[in-house]
Formats: C-alpha cells, structure tokens, sequence
C-alpha cells in the first residue's frame, strides 16, 4: 500500500465512528473473525521463539475494534493480514460463551505486553516503540534495564501525513532486526503501520499492536482490580477512572455491538494457520 493510499484509507477509517453499518450491509452475509488458538501463556511462548528473521504482526480486537471491523472492509483486509489475532476482551468472550456457546482463547494485550517484559525480553534485546512519550519510554528503560529501547512518537494525526508515516516507517525499519516492535498509536493507526511494514517487506521482528498497554505499564492509567478483569468489566473501571474521555467510546458507540454481533460469526484458526507449528 503506497503512502498516499494509506493516508486516503485513513480518513475513511477515522471516520468510522460517526456512521453506522448502512441497511445493505445489515443483511449482508456474515463476517467471520478467525482468532488465533492462543492464550496468554500460548502466545508468549510463541512470541519468545519467533526470533527477528522474519516479520509478522499481531492485532488485538477488543469490542471497539471489531466495531470497525464489522463497518470498514479496509480494516477487515488489515486483521486478513495479521499472523496472530489475539482477543483481548474478555467481555466479548464471556458474551459470546452465554449467548451462542463459544468459548474462544483470550489473550489480553496489556497482560501479554506485562508478561513479555517481566519473563521474556532481555536487557539487551532490541525493543522499538511507536508511540508514548520519551519520559514513559525512560520509565520502561529503568524499569526492566533496557539497554536497546529505541522510540519514536509520531505527532498527532501522522496517519494522514504521509511524510509523517514515511518517517515512522523508516524509523522502524532501520532498528531492524528488532525482537519486538511494540505499537502504541491507537487503533486504527497501529495497525495500518504494521500493514505497512509487512508490505514493504524491510523490517525484522515481531510488531504488536498494544494500544494503551503501555500507559498501564508506566503508570500513566490505571489497570482495573484483577476480579473485574477477570469477570470481563476492565472497561467500567476505564470508564469510572476517566469518564470525560471514554463515555462516548463505552456508552454509544461500544453497545452497538449487540446489533453488529448477528452478523459476526467467530473460528479458532488453527496453528497450523498461523505457521508457529
């Protein structure tokens, strides 16, 4: 995808919040989401051995994201071009356990991020992060010794300049080969970089698509008590800690889930799909 393209893709997929699956696409044919027959511990240990002589990305649906999916097929050919689709929501999972008997693998983002830095990433591993501020990126130096941290924060709205994405590509690329390229950019931006990535075919290494998991780790916000985790209501904390910033995301636009959810059906994919055999 040229520069230019992803910039016009952007747009439109910024912009997706603001209208709602129009009635030709209410009875189109299901979607299908094909989730990576991973866990927390699964996917870690896939992630320790996946080395830096290939590129692979991994994307992380929670409720909002699969919201985008069900409305933007630009987004959907981003999932389509993932090796690894780790279902962070736990909500969703439960939901989907009461109201249909699936049960998917559930592999929360701020977790797994938590977990490749306390038992996997060493000192001296070379670590890339899009995205945060240089001071959270010092935090996460002292933090767990890294000697190989190299950050990049792209300004605000980059993904619709394409100087700015070119620069972030770039920056990527040339850290290469890299363990682990770690990108805090939001959604649907983060994503559409590691596309990227993935088409130009430089970069080395594992690119994840974290999202906030990074504020958690620093300290910039709050993770919710493990019990609402693990009960699936992460989300009201996020809500009560800042609800200014978060309603809108929680109370009108995440409930259309329950009407999108008829026309999403969902398939553990097997390993052998996602070639870590």
């Amino acid at each position: 995808m040229e520069i230019e393209e992803l910039a016009v893709v952007a747009d439109n997929q910024l912009t997706s919040d603001r209208r709602m699956a129009s009635s030709a696409e209410a009875s189109a044919a299901r979607m299908t989401v094909a989730v990576s027959d991973a866990g927390l511990a699964d996917f870690s240990a896939i992630a320790a051995r996946f080395g830096s002589r290939e590129y692979a990305y991994a994307v992380t649906p929670n409720v909002d994201h699969l919201i985008r999916y069900c409305e933007d097929p630009s987004y959907r050919d981003l999932y389509g071009a993932a090796r690894f689709v780790l279902l962070d929501s736990r909500f969703l999972a439960h939901l989907l356990r009461l109201t249909t008997g699936t049960r998917l693998p559930v592999c929360p983002g701020s977790d797994l991020v938590v977990h490749l830095f306390d038992r996997v990433i060493d000192p001296d591993d070379v670590i890339v992060l899009i995205g945060s501020t240089e001071a959270k990126a010092d935090v996460l130096r002292q933090k767990y010794g890294l000697r190989q941290l190299r950050h990049h924060n792209p300004p605000m709205g980059f993904i619709k300049d394409p100087e700015a994405v070119e620069a972030t590509l770039r920056f990527v690329e040339a850290q290469g080969p890299f363990r682990f390229c770690l990108l805090a950019v939001g959604c649907p931006q983060q994503e559409m970089i590691a596309h990227a990535l993935k088409t130009r075919g430089r970069a080395k290494g594992l690119a994840l698509c974290v999202g906030a998991s990074i504020e958690f780790i620093t300290g910039g916000e709050r993770r919710a008590p493990r019990w609402m985790g693990a009960i699936g209501m992460e989300w009201l904390f996020r809500l009560l800690q800042d609800p200014g910033r978060l309603a809108r995301r929680y109370l009108i636009r995440g409930p259309r889930i329950f009407y999108l959810l008829p026309r999403l059906g969902f398939r553990v994919r097997s390993r052998r799909e996602d070639r870590y055999l």
